[in-house]
């Protein structure tokens, strides 16, 4: 912590639906602590297991998930809808965890480039950053797909909430493969507050793999279970189909998944197939596996690419998602993955996606920059220390 007793960051994430934006936030923080930055990590999603802040301080709001995938409705821990004295509570909780820290740099995962619903809040706070004594930073966090573009107002509003409350928009990308712009057009607007990481991947996948886990296996992950239905019904149909039938299948179910549901899947299990929740574990059984499937999310992509196993995704598409999609259809144009659309999924096209790689050798864009977690810390200090940004900048 610096000498004036502030926090350095203060990162907000709100996940819900998916567990990815917290999984990635985690890394990011953990990245911040290893440089030396001090970091509060607000929470308002539900529980994840097994999320790992590090030494971060954790503050935990009273938790918001959305109602399914199309985000009409927000509701509470008892999945009741949350009322205007409960936006208030959150606030306040919010605003008290700001001032009590009293940090250098406020860092807010997706607004406004998201999270639009939980303005109820982030409005409040921003405006008690750019009115305090010693206002911080303001950086936006956002990854490098946006969803389909959204209506002309909502970019006007995006736009003005850039220009009145942040300094820079830190892009958790590669323009080399996918500029900002490419997604949300009016990026040219705000150029000069551009900042480019790099892909942030989960440095644990370079640590040593699982020492009998993952070996040989063909894994199957589903991000945070809330959408994994469709993807663990294929694979278990594409296991007796597929020319790799004869190894370990291990299915990796999220904890969204209700437990009910979950316990249906579980007693599919049996002789050489495994089916088990989600474990943060999950990067050491991918170096030595025989295949990763896996749902599209941002974190598994950059995951299993830096393992080097051989993959095929299987992007989410339902509600307004298109941003899975994009990114793997990229990918694949470079042979760096294969990948299989869900609403074409059954077990026989899964399987001959399977036979399909494991008959070519695929090859990661060797240009690709993996490195966003640590230049993400080092973007963050040489902004409180006022240093040169140019080198994370496009022309």
């Amino acid at each position: 912590m610096s000498q004036d007793n502030r926090i350095d960051v203060l990162f907000y994430v709100q996940h819900l639906l998916g567990i990815g934006h917290q999984r990635r936030a985690a890394t990011l923080t953990r990245a911040m602590e290893r440089a030396g930055l001090s970091v509060a990590f607000v929470s308002g999603g539900m529980d994840v297991p097994g999320l790992d802040t590090g030494k971060a301080r954790f503050f935990q709001l009273d938790p918001v998930r959305a109602d399914g995938i199309y985000f009409k409705e927000l509701l509470d821990k008892n999945d009741q809808p949350i009322d205007k004295a409960f936006k208030q509570r959150r606030s306040e909780q919010l605003l008290k965890i700001f001032h009590d820290t009293r940090p250098r740099l406020v860092l807010l995962e997706m607004f406004p480039f998201g999270r639009r619903q939980m303005r109820f809040e982030l409005v409040p706070l921003l405006e008690a950053a750019k009115n305090c004594e010693n206002p911080p930073k303001v950086i936006s966090s956002v990854r490098d797909i946006l969803v389909k573009a959204p209506k002309q107002e909502r970019i006007i509003e995006m736009l003005n909430w850039v220009e009145k409350h942040f300094d820079n928009v830190l892009i958790h990308g590669d323009p080399k493969l996918i500029p900002f712009d490419k997604t949300f057009h009016p990026a040219r607007e705000i150029s000069q507050k551009i900042l480019y990481s790099g892909y942030v991947v989960d440095e644990k996948v370079d640590e040593a793999p699982h020492p009998t886990d993952g070996e040989d296996e063909v894994i199957v992950s589903t991000g945070g279970g809330a959408v994994s239905e469709r993807l663990v019904k294929a694979a278990v149909s594409a296991r007796k189909l597929s020319p790799l039938k004869d190894k370990v299948w291990r299915i990796l179910i999220g904890h969204s998944l209700p437990e009910y549901i979950f316990a249906q899947y579980a007693a599919l299990a049996e002789d050489r197939l495994i089916i088990q929740r989600s474990r943060p574990d999950f990067t050491s059984l991918l170096p030595n596996c025989a295949l990763s499937i896996s749902q599209g999310g941002y974190n598994t992509v950059m995951e299993v690419l830096r393992a080097g196993c051989p993959r095929v995704i299987v992007p989410y598409s339902g509600g307004l998602e298109t941003e899975q999609t994009l990114r793997a259809k990229l990918l694949a144009e470079s042979n760096a993955l294969a990948y299989v659309d869900e609403e074409d999924l059954t077990g026989q096209i899964l399987s001959d996606a399977i036979d399909q790689t494991i008959s070519i050798e695929q090859r990661p864009p060797s240009s690709l920059d993996t490195n966003g977690a640590d230049q993400t810390a080092a973007i963050l200090k040489a902004i409180l220390n006022g240093n040169d940004l140019s080198e994370f900048q496009t022309a």
